[in-house]
């Protein structure tokens, strides 16, 4: 019988490797490549006021021929695409960290929305959707007479 130095790090280190094999086939990869080309999505924040909610996307480098947005059964929807600079050859990078290739998110809009009433623009790398309530949703302050 062997006696095996006990090493609290090996389960993690099995566990780690388990899980990369488990995302690699979620992800349709090859084990051990790198993950950089189409499996990305784009952070978002999402606030409300008493007349809207808004939506903000980080979608630095994309223009806007290349963003599309928009809603169908209620479901507000944001595609595009990064796309790699050709000029520069692959063989001559040192490091690639951005994502490039497709991306999709996809929100549920609640019924206050009035989806007439949409607005998006892009600055600075920043894709803002401002989606108005409807009328009849927002509060109403009511006066209380005293008598």
């Amino acid at each position: 019988m062997a006696i095996v130095k006990y090493s609290p790090f090996r389960d993690l280190r099995n566990l780690q490797d388990q899980m990369s094999r488990l995302l690699d086939l979620a992800w349709n990869k090859e084990p051990g490549e790198e993950l950089r080309e189409g499996v990305w999505q784009p952070p978002v924040d999402i606030v409300e006021d008493e007349n809207s909610v808004i939506l903000k996307a980080e979608l630095p480098g994309l223009d806007q021929k290349d963003i599309e947005v928009r809603i169908e059964d209620s479901t507000l929807t944001i595609r595009g695409e990064r796309k790699h600079e050709s000029e520069i050859k692959k063989e001559n990078y040192h490091r690639i960290e951005r994502y490039y290739g497709s991306f999709q998110r996809s929100f549920t809009l609640p019924q206050t929305i009035d989806q007439e009433k949409v607005k998006a623009s892009c600055d600075k790398g920043v894709l803002t959707i401002i989606l108005p309530k409807r009328e009849e949703t927002k509060p109403k302050q009511i006066t209380v007479e005293v008598k």
